[in-house]
């Protein structure tokens, strides 16, 4: 079991004081997110030699370790151009993640949702390029569905896992999607439970029933609006059952990466963080 920290609320900060505050408040693992200096969203990785040496450098002075790298990449656009452009860019941030030493990728679908099958057909494209190069360099990957991707539900994104085959391959569940990832109230263990032993990372923040109140807990104009909305707050903070999430993980003998996503509080960063690494750490152990 690893309890990591993904530091986007501490992006701000220079690799090497964003790392050594990661260890200061507790942290023994990171899950390093999009950051505009070493890995931009949907971009080509800026880290070169230098950068790299230096992450590696402030890791083993801290003694913190990566316990995944997680780059987005529109790998599964129906824009031929823009997928190929998310391969070149996929390839490079896997050779990276190698050369840092870390043996976990973690990623979304994306694609679009209107247009689902052409997303899905290019998504297996890039991965029949990309497979072999996570093979070549000894990189895991893990997948998790995200509000506005192709594949949004739970029970349809870990079928996809499955059927990618490779025992290297498997899911993420993010507690903050709970409620975008099925189509009743969030039944947390019956999803847990589906994904089973390709369950092997978890994201842990709080979010809110965008569905209550017949619908209305957030009213978005103009109606019909597709857009989606959730939050990565502090546990407490949301409407996720905590209870049913940490005890089925606990029933599942749960044994890989949960990874603290809160993204809603930069002016209070470590002391959102130090809170969710105390009770993460009480859940787990118990």
């Amino acid at each position: 079991m690893k309890i990591a920290l993904d530091p986007y609320m501490l992006r701000h900060l220079p690799m090497r004081e964003m790392v050594r505050t990661v260890a200061d408040i507790g942290y023994d693992h990171i899950e390093l997110s999009p950051r505009a200096d070493f890995m931009p969203f949907f971009l080509h990785p800026r880290a070169d030699d230098d950068k790299v040496a230096e992450l590696k450098g402030v890791l083993a002075e801290t003694g913190v370790r990566l316990a995944s790298v997680l780059p987005l990449y529109k790998w599964s656009s129906p824009d031929e151009a823009e997928r190929q452009a998310a391969v070149r860019y996929g390839t490079r941030m896997i050779e990276v993640t190698a050369e840092l030493g870390c043996p976990l990728m973690n990623s979304e679908f994306n694609g679009r949702p209107e247009k689902a099958a052409e997303s899905e057909a290019a998504f297996w494209r890039s991965m029949e390029e990309l497979l072999p190069v996570f093979e070549r360099e000894g990189i895991a990957l893990n997948l998790e569905a995200h509000p506005d991707d192709f594949c949004e539900l739970n029970d349809p994104a870990v079928d996809l896992v499955r059927a990618i085959n490779k025992p290297w391959v498997n899911y993420l569940y993010c507690a903050p999607h709970t409620f975008h990832l099925s189509d009743g109230a969030g039944d947390i263990a019956g999803m847990l439970r589906y994904a089973g032993d390709k369950l092997q990372h978890v994201h842990i923040a709080d979010t809110f029933n965008h569905k209550g109140s017949s619908g209305l807990r957030y009213i978005l104009n103009p109606p019909g609006t597709p857009a989606r909305i959730h939050q990565h707050l502090d546990i407490g903070q949301g409407e996720v059952d905590w209870d049913a999430f940490f005890g089925t993980l606990r029933e599942l003998g749960f044994d890989g990466v949960a990874t603290v996503c809160v993204f809603a509080w930069e002016e209070r960063a470590v002391a959102s963080s130090t809170f969710m690494l105390e009770r993460v750490t009480k859940e787990l152990a118990a």
